[in-house]
């Protein structure tokens, strides 16, 4: 990110937080699992599928922890119960593996056993790096047990092709994204073209074991250069989806759709919006000029 666009990110963070909902609205369903699932409905009826996340992470005490498990077993449910097209998503650090390995193992194969009892399915989310290891580790554990749980790999850190070819042997259900935590140029990839290389280097290993994966990325090159391996690699529409954010590149979500491949929409809610929303800011800093541009001709 420049100094510009830093400074841009740095202006929205200091502004009154309905300005910045003004941003955010557009990108997160709502506070209530209500919302959600009507924005899930409304997805679905253009046939995209969904994966639904309750806003929140870092927990740092076990009664949050388990408060935020409630919350995404009644995610579950409100999935069944609608018949959505959609899956559940969750942060390791909202199920307390900041606090401990164990309890947060614990309280995660839970909401994988709910999911395996109705049909259904959990992504394990990927952290920043003091996470990567402990959420591998949770994920290997809970493979044992129950095959319908998944993880998340960031291209932009240099250990990932390594983590794929080690994951690929339990025939690992992938999303791939590039990656947006701020990370050291030690153990991360800083250049734009070098983290697309490495992004595209690990579909193809994923891709070449016959594991499934997610393509998440609002990238259009790496979304054009995906369809290309995969017709090159005569990759069943069954061994893959593509994956965007909420209220993100919309054409290309419709592009992606239309073209008959599977698209999934990572669909938030929740009163902990704030940070997520400053997280999708420094991913997309343009989105902050608007927003400064926007915000100081109302006054």
């Amino acid at each position: 990110m420049s100094l510009f666009h830093n400074l841009l990110v740095k202006a929205v963070q200091v502004m009154p937080t309905k300005a910045v909902w003004f941003f955010s609205k557009n990108y997160i369903a709502g506070n209530t699992l209500t919302d959600a699932v009507n924005k899930v409905k409304e997805l679905n009826s253009k046939g995209i599928l969904a994966t639904l996340d309750v806003l929140g992470e870092s927990i740092n005490n076990e009664e949050e922890a388990v408060a935020a498990k409630i919350e995404a077993l009644k995610v579950l449910d409100a999935i069944h119960e609608n018949k959505l097209n959609a899956n559940l998503s969750i942060k390791p650090t909202q199920m307390g593996l900041s606090i401990n390995e164990d309890f947060a193992y614990k309280q995660i194969l839970e909401l994988v056993h709910k999911a395996k009892q109705i049909n259904n399915f959990v992504r394990i989310d990927m952290e920043d790096s003091p996470y990567t290891d402990l959420t591998i580790n949770v994920y290997k554990k809970i493979f044992q047990e129950y095959k319908n749980v998944g993880i998340v790999l960031q291209a932009y850190l240099k250990r990932t092709y390594d983590d794929a070819v080690i994951l690929n042997k339990l025939s690992t259900n992938y999303r791939l994204c590039k990656g947006i935590y701020v990370e050291p140029a030690a153990i991360s990839y800083k250049d734009k073209q070098t983290i697309r290389k490495n992004y595209l280097k690990v579909l193809k290993t994923i891709l070449k074991n016959g594991n499934y994966v997610g393509i998440a990325t609002h990238d259009k090159y790496l979304i054009d250069e995906s369809y290309q391996i995969i017709k090159e690699m005569n990759i069943p529409k069954d061994k893959f989806e593509f994956q965007m954010l909420l209220g993100v590149r919309e054409d290309l979500r419709d592009k992606i759709n239309n073209d008959g491949y599977r698209i999934r929409i990572y669909v938030p809610y929740g009163k902990d919006w704030y940070a997520y929303s400053i997280r999708r800011l420094q991913e997309n800093p343009n989105i902050a000029g608007h927003i400064v541009k926007e915000f100081f001709s109302f006054r």
